[in-house]
């Protein structure tokens, strides 16, 4: 029960904003009462905590699994933009800045999962591909991967961009292939190509 609670919660929370969404409202959706939701978690902040976390547990383990492939470093790169794209077709981007707002707790695990999780992992991946000479060889893979993680998190926030730019999909896949085009080599860019068309 307590799982299947943290999964509503979560895709609740995600979809329509940590404010919005009340206990009552998880409740009805879990189809029990109130009070056993009480009974599993001390308030609503606890709830947010545990739905957040679990998932970014979810989106290490994917990172993990798509890094124990062979090559790796193009199938993550796909894999990992459409994990990316996936999470901003369901977040409400008002969600950010409430958990910045409201749950400071839950804000300090975003930055550590950024900071230690994907900041690590970006570095992986452009380490490994300038191995396999993919990437540029002279690049700072430690730059440019927070670069690229303070792009993805401008990206969620709305009041980066202009009116016009209304698809954060589409936003977050024009600065991907921006930075992407910034580091390849030529086999980088040709085996990319294949690999996405292939797709």
């Amino acid at each position: 029960m307590r799982e299947k609670i943290i999964e509503i919660a979560s895709e609740q929370f995600s979809l329509y904003g940590v404010r919005t969404i009340t206990m009552e409202d998880i409740a009805r959706l879990a189809g029990v009462s109130k009070k056993t939701i009480y009974q599993e978690f001390k308030d609503k902040k606890e709830l947010v905590k545990e739905a957040f976390s679990m998932s970014l547990k979810q989106d290490q383990h994917r990172l993990e699994e798509i890094m124990d492939v062979e090559d790796g470093v193009i199938e993550h790169l796909l894999h990992t933009s459409k994990m990316v794209r996936e999470r901003l077709a369901t977040l409400n981007p008002m969600v950010l800045l409430e958990i910045q707002k409201y749950f400071p707790e839950v804000w300090e695990m975003f930055t550590e999962f950024k900071e230690k999780v994907i900041v690590t992992d970006i570095v992986n991946v452009i380490e490994k591909g300038k191995r396999l000479g993919y990437f540029r060889p002279e690049i700072n893979a430690k730059i440019l991967a927070i670069m690229r993680v303070n792009q993805i998190t401008a990206a969620m926030n709305p009041a980066n961009f202009d009116k016009e730019v209304d698809n954060i999909v589409t936003l977050h896949m024009s600065m991907m292939d921006h930075f992407l085009h910034g580091i390849f080599t030529e086999k980088g860019r040709q085996a990319y190509f294949e690999k996405q068309n292939a797709n």
